[in-house]
């Protein structure tokens, strides 16, 4: 059973940085295509960054390019991916969760039947 718990939200302000971990068990992940996700209040969950494992590559979404970046720790049975957030801005406010699926590369969320509880992010203005 594929296991995700996020950790590192908080309150920043405006051009400061966070950084989340999701600490991932369960499973060998080198087959996973994983990623992080946000929701805004009234807004539907939108991509953040995805990494393919088996293809090496890494997507960020438009909005993020440049100030996020995304990473990994292998250790025995724990893979535990982080999302580095620097120079945050209020729209980046929201929800992050840590999603992960087998197979094809997907960024859309829809794609994603593994999912972390999500981890709370307010940057103030």
């Amino acid at each position: 059973q594929v296991q995700l718990v996020e950790s590192g939200g908080g309150l920043v302000q405006v051009g400061g940085s966070l950084r989340l971990s999701c600490a991932a068990s369960g499973r060998t992940f080198s087959s996973f295509v994983m990623g992080w996700f946000r929701q805004a209040p009234g807004k539907e969950r939108e991509f953040v960054a995805t990494i393919n494992w088996n293809r090496g590559n890494t997507d960020y979404a438009d909005s993020v390019k440049g100030r996020f970046t995304m990473s990994s720790d292998n250790a025995k049975n724990t893979l535990t991916l982080y999302l580095q957030m620097n120079s945050l801005k209020p729209e980046d406010t929201g929800v992050y969760y840590c999603a992960a699926r087998i197979g094809t590369y997907y960024t859309n969320p829809n794609r994603f039947p593994y999912w972390g509880q999500g981890t709370q992010v307010t940057v103030s203005s």
